[in-house]
């Protein structure tokens, strides 16, 4: 394997490219994983059983210790609540640190209370936007407590029928929540805002895109950023331009990462649009947002007839390998070739990097990091899962 490194190195320096550089970069790349992506889900039609699946939050965090030890990039976690309320998350803290992570987003669930049946913060009810407001509020407070830097926004908020609410109206109402919220988060913590196009509201959705998502950021202050969730786009939506003009207004807060082929799917990264992803990742290396630090990486996941704690470790490493791949685009041959109006030259380069083998480097930085070289394996034969059966009385 040192010598396929050796000779990878070579084609590199060719490219203009660093090895060292590459590896730099593979530090400074984290994801985090969702609390809720470790226990059962399902789709609308059932939810399949998953005897082992985590129960409670101390659970979730238990498998996202695992999924972090085996692929040594994921030591982040985001929650959601109230799926994740605890009686005092003082003890959270304390726990979720002595299994190596970090509580980092916190998501308020506002799209599951029978009085959200006609939006949250955009219902024509006052009542109702200030009962959706006061989670939010309790959301934030628990993020005092956790010091989470992110609170991450989606909105079920929309109309199915024309006619049935007033569009600016309900902008308003939002912006005029959106607000409140904003002016009570303390200085640590940033709001990510997500945008959907679609579902469960089938003829207008109140933040369906990242233009929407841009104004609302805009008119709130400099700690509001747009979060892009690969899922929520109309089909054959260009992201990686999406996120290209979000780098360029310095606006771009973070990922949900998944995989879709119809619709919000929800599938691991990496099982699909594998080419898209690594696209996304050319324009934020390029815009130098490619570090976990500027911009948060976390997967947004349903599995609900993949086991969870396997699936994850797939989306991790999987997401880590095509973003070590799109570090391998020679970028000075790219932008040659893009002035000299060169459109073979330019595509043949990004090619060249999507096809490169990175099995190397990622077996080198393991080694190095002390991490498995085949992190899926090591897992399945680490006896985890029998360990839980038993402490899960299954």
């Amino acid at each position: 394997m040192v010598d396929e490194l050796d000779i990878l190195t070579k084609k590199l320096e060719e490219r203009n490219i660093k090895i060292e550089t590459i590896f730099q970069k593979l530090e400074n790349f984290k994801i985090a994983t969702p609390s809720w992506g470790y226990s059962e889900g399902g789709t609308r039609f059932h939810v399949f059983r998953d005897k082992i699946a985590a129960r409670d939050l101390m659970e979730r965090l238990e498998d996202a210790a695992q999924v972090n030890k085996f692929t040594g990039i994921a030591p982040e976690v985001a929650i959601h609540i109230p799926w994740d309320k605890v009686d005092t998350f003082n003890e959270i803290a304390d726990y979720s640190q002595n299994l190596g992570l970090k509580i980092t987003a916190i998501n308020p669930n506002l799209f599951q209370e029978e009085e959200y049946k006609f939006g949250s913060i955009t219902n024509s009810k006052i009542e109702i936007r200030e009962k959706a407001i006061g989670h939010i509020m309790e959301c934030i407070d628990i993020g005092r407590i956790l010091r989470i830097p992110y609170l991450s926004l989606w909105f079920a908020d929309g109309t199915n029928f024309p006619g049935q609410g007033d569009f600016i109206k309900r902008k308003k109402w939002m912006l005029q929540s959106l607000r409140e919220v904003y002016s009570a988060m303390p200085d640590f913590m940033s709001m990510l805002l997500e945008y959907k196009f679609f579902e469960p509201a089938f003829y207008h959705t109140d933040l369906p895109d990242w233009g929407q998502s841009y104004i609302f950021c805009k008119n709130l202050g400099e700690r509001a950023k747009v979060l892009v969730d690969l899922g929520h786009h109309p089909q054959g939506t260009n992201i990686e331009f999406i996120v290209a003009n979000l780098i360029d207004e310095d606006i771009l807060g973070g990922f949900h990462l998944n995989c879709r082929k119809y619709g919000d799917d929800d599938l691991t990264t990496g099982s699909l649009n594998i080419y898209e992803l690594f696209l996304i990742f050319q324009e934020l290396i390029k815009g130098n947002a490619d570090d976990y630090r500027k911009t948060a990486f976390m997967l947004d996941q349903s599995h609900n007839i993949k086991p969870k704690i396997e699936a994850m470790i797939q989306s991790v490493i999987s997401t880590q390998e095509i973003y070590t791949k799109a570090l391998t685009i020679d970028n000075k041959y790219l932008e040659e070739a893009q002035e000299n109006q060169d459109i073979i030259r330019a595509e043949s380069c990004l090619k060249e990097a999507f096809f490169t083998d990175v099995s190397s480097i990622l077996i080198k930085y393991r080694e190095d990091k002390n991490i498995p070289k085949n992190p899926l394996k090591m897992f399945m034969d680490s006896g985890y899962k029998a360990q839980i059966s038993k402490k899960r009385n299954i």
